[in-house]
This record gives C-alpha cells, sequence and structure tokens, in this order.
C-alpha cells in the first residue's frame, strides 16, 4: 500500500514521529488521513494513536522543542504544532459506556480495539512510523469498492452516537459509489428519530460537510425518502439541489454549501428563519439565505433571464451575493438548460458588474430646502424610485435633473 506510506513523506510528520519514539510507546497516522491516501485524495489534517499518555506525549513534545497544547486532554487528545501544523494525538481508548451522544472511556493500549470502536471501516486503518498498514475490519476491500460500511454491527455503532447516521449518508456523498450498504441504510431508518437529540450545532456541522460533497444531491435525495431530512430539516427539494448543482458545473463554479442549503429547503424567508433555527446557523449564513430568499420572490416561476435593467436593479436593491444567489436559485428552478447561453450571461452580468450607487445623499435635498424627517425621507423614497425608473444614470447633469425636480424646481 504505497499511497499510504507516502503520507510518511511529509517532514514535519517525521518530527512528530521521531519525537513520539522517545516515549517507547507506539505511534499511528489513524483514520481519515491513511483513508484518504489509498484513494488518492490529499488529506485534510493528518491524526495519531498512541499507547503512550497524553502528559507522555506533552513532555515528549516539549523536550523536542514542539509546541503542545492540552486540546482535549481529558478524552485523551492533545495537539502537536509542528512548524505551523497542528497534528491531533490521541490515546488509545476504549468504551466503558456509551450513551448515543456520549460515551465515557478509559485509555488502552490495543491498537485492533481501538479500530474495533470506530464508525466506518474505512475509517479505522492505522499507518505506523515504518510504513506498516493495519487493517483489522476489512477497510481496504472497503475503499476498493467503495463502500460505507459500519463496523461490527450497525445498529450498535449508531447506539453509540446518532450522528453517525448523518456520517453514514456524508461518507456515502463523499467516498461511496453505486448502492447504499443496506444493514446500514436499514439501521440508519430505524434509528432517524433520535437525531432530533443531537445538539443542532452538530447537524448543521455534519450536514454542511455534506452538501460539498461530490455525491450530495444524490444522497439527498435518498435521506429524504429516508424519511431523514423530516427530522433535521423538516421539507427538502432533492430536484432543486441537483439542478443547483448543474448550473454549478456548467458555470464551472465549486459547490457552496449555504447556496445548495438554499436551493435544499429555502424557497421563502419563512423557509430561511426555519433552517435558522433548525441548524443554529451563523448570523452570516442566516443572512445571507434571509437575503437570497427575498431576492427570490420576483423571480419564481421564470424560464428566462430578467433583461439587464432589473439585473441591475436587483444589483442595487439586494446587494451582489444576494441577487447573485437568487439568480442561481431561479436557474434551477426553470426549465432551462444548466448551460443555457442567457442564463449564463446574466449569471456573468452579476458577477462583473459592480452594484450602483446612489449618488444622492439627503444633504442634498436638505440644501435645496426640504426640511429633515419625514418628509426628507420620502422625497428621498420616491427620487430612488425616480432614478431606478430612469436607468440609474450617473451624468451629474442627469442626476441635478431629477434633484430639482424632486423639490418642485425647473431644471436649469
Amino acid at each position: 500500500m504505497k499511497a499510504a506510506a507516502r503520507l510518511l513523506d511529509d517532514p514535519r510528520l517525521a518530527t512528530l514521529f521521531a519525537a513520539l519514539a522517545k516515549t517507547g510507546a507506539e505511534t499511528r497516522v489513524v483514520g481519515g488521513a491513511v483513508r484518504d491516501a489509498l484513494i488518492g485524495l490529499p488529506p485534510h489534517e493528518i491524526d495519531l494513536a498512541t499507547t503512550a499518555l497524553p502528559e507522555t506525549v506533552l513532555k515528549a513534545a516539549r523536550d523536542a522543542g514542539l509546541k503542545g497544547v492540552p486540546t482535549g486532554v481529558e478524552h485523551g487528545t492533545v495537539t502537536i504544532v509542528v512548524a505551523g501544523t497542528p497534528f491531533e494525538v490521541t490515546t488509545l481508548r476504549e468504551d466503558v459506556e456509551t450513551y448515543g451522544r456520549f460515551a465515557k472511556v478509559r485509555f488502552g493500549g490495543d491498537f485492533e480495539q481501538d479500530a474495533r470502536r470506530r464508525d466506518f471501516t474505512i475509517n479505522a486503518l492505522s499507518l505506523t512510523a515504518d510504513g506498516a498498514l493495519h487493517d483489522y475490519v476489512g477497510g481496504i476491500a472497503d475503499i476498493e469498492a467503495r463502500r460505507v460500511r459500519f463496523i461490527g454491527d450497525a445498529a450498535t455503532r449508531i447506539r453509540e452516537d446518532y450522528l453517525r447516521i448523518l456520517r453514514f449518508f456524508r461518507f456515502n456523498a463523499s467516498h461511496g459509489e453505486g448502492q447504499f450498504d443496506r444493514d446500514g441504510l436499514h439501521e440508519s431508518i430505524v434509528a432517524r428519530e433520535n437525531l432530533s437529540r443531537l445538539s443542532r450545532e452538530r447537524v448543521r456541522a455534519e450536514l454542511m460537510k455534506l452538501l460539498l460533497a461530490r455525491r450530495a444531491p444524490e444522497v439527498m435525495r435518498a435521506m429524504s425518502q429516508a424519511g431523514v431530512i423530516e427530522v433535521i430539516l423538516g421539507v427538502g427539494y432533492p430536484a432543486r439541489l441537483q439542478r443547483l448543482a448543474e448550473c454549478e458545473a456548467a458555470r464551472s463554479k465549486p459547490a457552496d454549501a449555504v447556496l445548495r442549503l438554499a436551493a435544499f429547503a429555502a424557497q421563502t424567508v419563512w423557509d430561511a428563519e426555519r433552517l435558522r433555527d433548525r441548524l443554529r446557523l451563523s448570523n452570516d449564513e442566516s443572512a445571507r439565505l434571509s437575503a437570497a430568499a427575498r431576492a427570490l420572490v420576483p423571480l419564481h416561476g421564470i424560464d428566462k433571464p430578467p433583461p439587464v435593467s432589473h439585473l441591475r436593479e436587483m444589483l442595487f436593491l439586494c446587494g451582489s451575493r444576494a441577487a447573485a444567489d437568487a439568480l442561481a436559485l431561479a436557474h434551477a428552478e426553470s426549465a432551462a438548460a444548466p448551460g443555457d447561453a442567457d442564463w449564463l450571461e446574466a449569471a456573468r452580468y452579476l458577477d462583473e458588474t459592480p452594484a450602483p450607487a446612489f449618488p444622492i445623499r439627503g444633504a442634498d435635498l436638505i440644501a435645496r430646502g426640504v426640511a429633515p424627517g419625514k418628509e426628507l425621507g420620502e422625497a428621498l423614497k420616491v427620487l430612488q424610485a425616480k432614478w431606478i425608473r430612469e436607468g440609474f444614470p450617473r451624468d451629474p447633469a442627469a442626476v441635478k435633473r431629477l434633484v430639482e425636480e424632486a423639490v418642485g424646481k425647473d431644471a436649469n
């Protein structure tokens, strides 16, 4: 398994292995880094497991001149920083009791037992410093088959942590191919109501990762059919998400988790508010969904993109991001092809055109005798509407004419 061994070419990892070797304990690279190396994907992060206790790991780091941080020392995890890169190092553990969301653990020294307490076979591989690959549960075969399978009894693994239901779908979206593992899907459906027991933050984090995955539209459809979406979101529109993904591809745009969430579950501002509460979205995510939903209202049901005059008005009234989001969602709702030239040109216009800036200030009207307060507000509102109707003029003479008309004077 030369692909996995190539992880060891990282000089930072070599430095860390050398430091931990002085503890006399065994240390291995574990989990996702090994899995992704075998698939040919670059690892997002490299985690290690060791038989050394956390305090021993921290001492070894200090002795080697490395920074050690007790990030989760009560659970056996410390973070070692090597040349600016953080590596999580976790002491082997074994579960004493599990509660569906939490577990009591004690430190152990058996890599096979540690592997068997993990969620999926593809996540249970480990790699030693000399390049030996260890697979206790058939993970290599499942990686080759692109199959996501729970370790041992699926129902037991799910009861240990109900988030594993969402992780089952997420890994099928990112690493799987073809049909889902039958037992895993069945037990995920049986236990789906327990997802309501999870913190909304944990559900949000897992869902946003899933939405970015390669097979997200297909898997979100399967989750809808399995009744999982009903539990976590209440409603979903799989066909709309599929269309958005196709439009993203036609525009060579990377997947956007927030926009995909909007496509899947937000047709109205009320939907956006529901998602904010269901998922504990960040302020920026929530504001973006709401703005996109408001901007989309006049675009529902169209099959051709709005004319440039309307696009410019969207830019002014909604802002660049909301206008672009609403147009992408409207394209996904339409019957137009993902690569339709008119829709692509409209999207390009929004991407490349700055939002118009209203060139008239309240002070301009006050200087011409308009009283501050309600009268000024009404005058600005009327003036802005007229400025939009006339095509957002910037020419000083045209702006002056509009101002003078607004205050009841003849233009010079």
